[in-house]
């Protein structure tokens, strides 16, 4: 028979009508020559010849519309070739003929439903399911996962988020397959996975006058095995990323790095032990000062299949032993593609084990006071739908995401197709502006560029972040071969800059992001270093360095905790170079009587020395003085100013 007349069968199939009597065939009632017809029919479908398979079970229902194994076993063919209503509407016919008799079929017309995103139907027919009794505790728990989804499902997409996503240009999406964007932290550089004769690749686009350029392969990273689910350091100098192994080495897929000096990138290294294991290693993403590392795992002590998992920085350079981020992000299903936006607070990922639309979702997490994770939250209706979601990243500011999908029309989810890559259709990389909700917190980066202060030549030297908030280093970050150096700040805290090289006298800055501020644009400075002369002929005196993280406690000669950092930097300098004098010099704004400011600034002054004498430095190589405000470096009119006017100086005098 034709493939025609089998659609005018199953047509006229559905128009039969089917008795609600208890009569109704059975493979067990059927005759011989049902039962080998049924059997036949099952032949077929093992063999995904649905074609002769459909033909074999029209005709049993021609000869029986009663036959309920056979309207059972054509709605698993329908549902085989992802024809959901066909397949629905013969479970019905099934269920019509006998409510008791395949309670598995009340499981299985859920999730025809289901994917046709008839998600109230869904939830009644899983939930009949589960009132049976019946299954096997695996197959329930998976009954009852989908009762949270479909009843997360109604909600969400009776209450869809705004989503206008847009596709980035053909300067970076082809008729290839691109997928998993990373981006620096000023947004201007763009790292993504192409496929190419079948093998991924790296391939890097930069933004210029805001149109994104012809993407260009990173060849020394790229080689004949597959690299990819990569992120980059904000700065863009150092890259973890994924290589997997052909299945002959008997490896799985590791993690790798690779580090960018002056235009060219390192040949990449195996991250090593205790991260790298025989087990699947994929998808890292770096916290926004490289002290954490995240990434998905299937290694052991996994509480799902694959699961999150993070290794913090040692002293020594070293990544420690993972840890796995717990039950509150994991599940028993999966959980991949983690991204840390740089706020160092806001964790997205996919899953497909938390409350959902189906498949895996995207959500976010967000750490509380004490560090811990909250409740993870789905991004909603129509970001996710009931197919698979790819991995998300968050510009800085937060209002742009970027993904990846082979849907047309993400937007219209329910126009589109996700059932894999489908013939002339490709993975490209969309973005869109991400509501206010699933947003991280302000952020922002320091951009400074090092100069020697007499040659005005760039100087490879160190810069380091405290958060003052605890005194613990945020950051630290060598200069390039052009001096600069970009490190991102969360907003929230106070942030103390040094930056040292030796020979040198180190230079000092303070960022306060705890009050009123903007982040809208970053920082950008000069910082230029006083080269420490070698002996005293050449000694500069009467030149002032300006301690910019040297805090008193308001109208108080009382240091407060958040100077040690700066106190232990003079400190050493003084230790680094016996023969150096200096003086420490005090000043106030002009707030108050001068009387009362120069009393001040005297006292703080001394309270500095007191603290170098206390640490061993000879009282006969200090001094201290008080100058009040009379030496203003900023106008006393704005608060800004008068900030600049408090401060703490030191200078050589001999």
């Amino acid at each position: 028979m034709k493939l025609t007349s089998i659609v005018v069968i199953g047509l006229f199939i559905s128009l039969i009508p089917v008795s609600l009597s208890a009569q109704y065939t059975s493979v067990e009632t059927a005759s011989g020559k049902q039962k080998k017809a049924y059997e036949k029919a099952l032949e077929y479908s093992k063999q995904r010849d649905y074609s002769r398979a459909k033909h074999q079970l029209l005709q049993l229902l021609l000869e029986d519309s009663t036959f309920i194994d056979a309207h059972i076993q054509l709605a698993y063919v329908h549902y085989d070739q992802d024809q959901f209503a066909l397949a629905e509407r013969g479970m019905e016919r099934a269920l019509q003929l006998d409510p008791n008799y395949k309670p598995i079929l009340y499981y299985q017309i859920g999730l025809a439903e289901w994917n046709q995103e008839k998600m109230q139907e869904a939830y009644g027919h899983f939930q009949t399911y589960l009132e049976t009794g019946k299954g096997s505790d695996r197959q329930r728990e998976k009954a009852q996962q989908y009762v949270d989804d479909a009843a997360f499902a109604i909600g969400a997409m009776a209450n869809p988020v705004p989503f206008s996503p847009q596709p980035l240009p053909p300067t970076i999406n082809t008729d290839q397959a691109e997928y998993l964007p990373c981006l620096t932290a000023d947004g201007t550089r763009m790292i993504f996975t192409r496929v190419v004769d079948r093998n991924e690749d790296f391939f890097e686009s930069v933004l210029e006058n805001d149109q994104w350029s012809q993407a260009y392969p990173i060849s020394a990273i790229n080689t004949p095995d597959n690299e990819g689910a990569q992120c980059i350091s904000p700065d863009g100098r150092y890259m973890v990323f994924t290589r997997c192994f052909p299945e002959y080495t008997h490896r799985s897929c590791d993690l790798f790095y690779s580090e960018k000096v002056g235009d060219r990138w390192t040949t990449p290294q195996p991250i090593g032990p205790p991260i790298n294991t025989s087990s699947w290693e994929s998808q890292p993403t770096l916290s926004p000062n490289g002290k954490a590392l995240y990434f998905s795992s299937n290694r052991p002590g996994a509480i799902g299949g694959k699961d999150l998992w993070v290794s913090y920085r040692q002293s020594d350079d070293s990544w420690g032993e993972p840890q796995n981020l717990g039950p509150k992000i994991n599940t028993t299903a999966s959980e991949q593609s983690p991204f840390i936006h740089p706020d160092n607070q806001t964790l997205y990922f996919m899953s497909s084990g938390h409350p959902g639309l189906g498949g895996h979702d995207l959500y976010y997490s967000r750490k509380d006071s004490t560090g811990a994770w909250g409740e993870p939250q789905n991004l909603g209706y129509p970001i996710n739908t009931k197919a698979n979601e790819g991995a998300l990243i968050v510009s800085l500011d937060g209002r742009t995401a970027f993904f990846a999908t082979d849907q047309k029309d993400p937007a219209n989810p329910e126009t589109s197709s996700f059932e894999g890559i489908q013939e002339n259709q490709t993975t490209d990389i969309f973005y869109f502006e991400l509501y206010q909700d699933a947003r991280p917190a302000p952020v922002t980066y320091v951009r400074a560029r090092v100069f020697d202060a007499v040659t005005k030549f760039p100087l490879v030297a160190e810069a380091t972040f405290i958060d003052l908030t605890n005194n613990e280093e945020w950051a630290s970050s060598f200069t390039d071969f052009n001096g600069e150096f970009l490190v991102v700040l969360p907003a929230g805290e106070d942030y103390a800059l040094n930056v040292s090289k030796e020979g040198y006298f180190f230079s000092s800055e303070n960022f306060s992001f705890t009050g009123e501020y903007s982040v809208e644009e970053p920082y950008t400075l000069d910082i230029y270093l006083q080269p420490i002369p070698e002996g005293p002929d050449g000694l500069e005196t009467g030149t002032p360095i300006v301690l910019r993280n040297i805090f008193f406690e308001f109208d108080k000669d009382i240091l407060k905790p958040e100077s040690k950092t700066e106190l232990e930097l003079l400190h050493q300098l003084l230790l680094d170079y016996p023969q150096l004098q200096i003086q420490i010099n005090g000043h106030t704004d002009s707030d108050g009587n001068d009387a009362y400011n120069q009393d001040l600034s005297q006292r703080r002054a001394a309270a500095v020395k007191a603290y170098l004498t206390a640490a061993g430095i000879a009282s006969s190589r200090l001094r201290s003085k008080g100058f009040g405000e009379s030496r203003p470096i900023a106008p006393n009119d704005t608060p800004e100013g008068r900030q600049l006017n408090r401060r703490t100086e030191f200078e050589i005098i001999k």
